[in-house]
């Protein structure tokens, strides 16, 4: 009686180390950085639309590392790539996109991050999507303010809402 009950100990331990073990995954212990979010930026003021990526880091920087994005283009064509410097001791990270045409709601962007040394070896890849909440038609045609001081752009006189009777629009790709 004591040894099937023995035997019964023991499978129930083996079992219970499986578990444990099965539910163990990668923490991403080598990882320098997370998403922490992402959104689409949409400047009224400036008739503009960006991608915006926040990175949060996970443990000490080291000065010369530098993130090389690739944001997908929603025109169409070749990535949006920039290249920028990571300061260390910052709280996060802002990665922010040349100006965007052609953004479709509820459409998934593509973006990539590679984290690189000061002597371009890659530390780690990042990938995420972004998924706008609006049409980029909903921006005006030109900027609703200019110079340093926010004045009125005078060429949209008679027009408040930013919206030029045959203003010539991008050339998108077309949905579906």
């Amino acid at each position: 009686m004591l040894s099937v009950f023995s035997r019964r100990v023991a499978v129930a331990a083996l079992l219970g180390a499986v578990l444990i073990l099965g539910a163990c995954r990668d923490t991403g212990e080598g990882a320098l950085f997370e998403v922490a979010g992402r959104l689409f930026e949409f400047n009224y003021r400036l008739a503009r639309a960006t991608y915006v990526v926040t990175l949060k880091p996970l443990r000490p920087i080291e000065e010369g590392n530098v993130a090389v994005v690739d944001f997908e283009n929603p025109a169409g064509g070749e990535p949006l790539v920039i290249t920028q410097k990571i300061w260390p001791n910052l709280p996060h990270v802002t990665l922010i996109s040349p100006p965007l045409t052609c953004v479709v709601k509820d459409r998934p962007y593509a973006v990539t991050i590679h984290i690189k040394d000061a002597n371009g070896k890659l530390l780690q890849e990042l990938k995420t999507t972004l998924i706008s909440s609006q049409d980029q038609t909903d921006l005006p045609d030109l900027p609703l303010v200019t110079g340093s001081r926010y004045e009125l752009n005078p060429a949209l006189a008679g027009h408040p809402g930013g919206r030029l009777p045959g203003a010539p629009k991008p050339d998108c790709p077309k949905k579906g």
